[in-house]
């Protein structure tokens, strides 16, 4: 492409509301353009590097058997109703109706839709198994939408499902599809870890599921790493334990004034004593089986409860923490509630890192009071249970080895979901013995816009982007400087054997001064940067190449130019 003829324009400063890196580099090299909020039109560079990210995705899972459709972005109410995720969904689910009345929804996910094509088209195991994917438009309503593509309202995703008539069939699939992603984010060019994830409200909770993590310092997830071991898993998944916990002895339950005081934070500084020393109440609501429920959930004063491992522990379709008309319904008092109250409607957890035999200070249950001398397994009521609520954090261990904690973002996940969707929308095929039964799922998504940032996220410096070679807009960037005509011919006949050698050339024919040039190469951040320069070439026949991610700069003779940049390129796109 000609940058004089080309749709593209670079921002002198980083826009105000740009929250992060990618963001912010994404739309200053004129990639990306907000419509509103949460929605982003992708401009001619970023499109052709999501249509590399598709080919890619296409071709790994083309090698696996897998066969691509493309399901409405649109789907009807009955649906979700059949499996009861039309209201389960909540707020992320964007719902109109049609000039008919009929309720629809902007597709965030596509179990449903997939499930409903399959229980039309299969009737028999001689069908199976069989993977569906597709790469098409999401659309979550996210409360908050922010980091650019990473919290996007509208995004791109690749969503594929397996169905299976037994679980050896399902668990010989999963193994194919995670070496098939494995494949495909080296081939994107990116830094990852593949960790032990929880399914959620995906799969019911237990089953086997893994995410791809990106590793990068502006990541949203945190990962659970044991460098020694190799073990990795999502902080929701790790099941980690603390040690060297301070321990006080048991003594007498005495209340004491903490005026203005309702957090742990603000009573242990306020009379001298470690935070460890102190439980915090933290009082849940749920709904189970369609019931409303209340818990309850102690944890030390330091930790931070795993609203996940509560969910599954409890087997909650939804949780949120009790709101203030709720707690005093409770008959609790916020700030200072705590677990020797006698009000009823819920039951009290303990996290496993609490010493149940030793004291602690926690709320009295009264205004600007606490108590001291807490023992758990002495002043509690007996329908108490304990279990691991606590979010694994630094300084944590599993086993004999400390953990250590990475930022990752999440950009791809593999789910095996058993019969969670076909079982409630009644899908049965026959089986060799002419027996109608259920077939069994599995799940696998990619962020293909997602992908984009986080691979810009990862790899950028302070002059702009650095684009993995795979997936770059183009190969490389050629620009000259020099305003005579001779010049400017060697570089259209540069330009012309690039093109011809089969080469992706950004060409800058809008003789800029280089300072301009070099810069507006830095920041969109091809994998190449060949510059022709009047004085060198003419002084002695070189012409500079300058490799992006590493900074190597070497000049060659003309006729060995085009050989030497393939040369660069293939070593950039190693990725065995």
């Amino acid at each position: 492409m000609r940058l004089s003829q080309g749709y593209w324009q670079t921002l002198k400063e980083t826009p105000s509301d740009a929250d992060i890196v990618s963001q912010q580099l994404m739309m200053r090299a004129g990639l990306m353009y907000k419509t509103g909020a949460g929605l982003y039109t992708y401009l001619p560079m970023a499109f052709k590097s999501l249509k590399k990210i598709e080919k890619i995705i296409r071709e790994e899972l083309d090698k696996i058997n897998c066969f691509e459709i493309q399901m409405p972005v649109m789907t009807p109410a009955e649906l979700w109703h059949e499996t009861g995720r039309w209201d389960a969904m909540g707020g992320q689910m964007l719902k109109v109706k049609d000039r008919a009345e009929r309720e629809i929804c902007f597709s965030p996910t596509n179990e449903e839709t997939v499930t409903d094509l399959f229980r039309r088209t299969v009737n028999s195991y001689k069908q199976l198994p069989v993977c569906l994917y597709q790469i098409n438009t999401k659309f979550r309503d996210e409360i908050r939408p922010r980091f650019g593509l990473m919290r996007a309202r509208e995004f791109t995703m690749k969503d594929g499902y397996s169905f299976h008539m037994d679980k050896v069939s399902l668990d010989k699939f999963y193994d194919e599809i995670y070496i098939a992603y494995e494949n495909i984010f080296k081939r994107l060019g990116l830094e990852f870890i593949i960790v032990e994830a929880d399914g959620g409200a995906m799969t019911g909770g237990g089953a086997k599921t893994h995410e791809f993590q990106v590793v990068a310092d502006n990541g949203e997830d945190y990962v659970v790493t044991v460098p020694k071991t190799g073990f990795a898993a999502n902080i929701e998944k790790a099941m980690t334990v603390r040690r060297n916990i301070p321990l006080t002895p048991a003594g007498e339950l005495i209340k004491f004034a903490t005026p203005n005081q309702k957090t742990c934070e603000e009573v242990c500084a306020a009379h001298g004593l470690p935070i460890t020393q102190s439980l915090k109440s933290l009082v849940m609501h749920t709904v189970i089986n369609g019931k409303d429920q209340f818990f309850m959930v102690m944890m030390l004063g330091d930790d931070t409860l795993n609203e996940v491992k509560f969910k599954n522990k409890v087997n909650a379709e939804y949780i949120r923490p009790a709101q203030h008309v709720e707690l005093e319904k409770l008959g609790l008092v916020k700030g200072f509630m705590g677990p020797t109250t006698t009000a009823e409607g819920f039951k009290i957890i303990f996290d496993e890192a609490i010493d149940m035999s030793s004291s602690y200070i926690v709320g009295a249950n009264e205004p600007d009071h606490h108590l001291k001398g807490f023992v758990p397994s002495r002043d509690t009521k007996p329908k108490n249970f304990r279990a691991d609520m606590r979010l694994a954090k630094e300084g944590d261990f599993i086993g004999d080895n400390q953990i250590v904690l990475k930022k990752g973002i999440e950009v791809g996940h593999i789910f095996q979901l058993g019969d969670k969707y076909t079982k409630s929308m009644k899908v049965t095929v026959l089986n060799d013995q002419g027996k109608a039964v259920t077939p069994i799922m599995g799940c696998y998504g990619i962020g293909v816009t997602r992908v984009l940032a986080s691979a810009i996220e990862q790899s950028n410096d302070k002059d702009g982007i650095i684009f993995p070679a795979s997936i770059s807009p183009y190969d490389l960037y050629l620009g000259y400087i020099g305003k005579t005509p001779e010049t400017k011919e060697v570089a259209e006949g540069l330009y012309s054997e690039f093109k011809k050698a089969g080469l992706e050339v950004l060409f800058d024919d809008r003789q800029l001064g280089p300072g301009m040039m070099f810069k507006d190469a830095d920041l969109i951040g091809l994998p190449v940067r060949v510059i022709l320069g009047e004085r060198d070439f003419v002084a002695t026949g070189e012409i500079e190449i300058k490799v992006r991610k590493t900074g190597e700069t070497l000049k060659v003779k003309k006729d060995e130019l085009l050989n030497t940049v393939k040369k660069k390129l293939e070593e950039l796109s190693k990725w065995n």
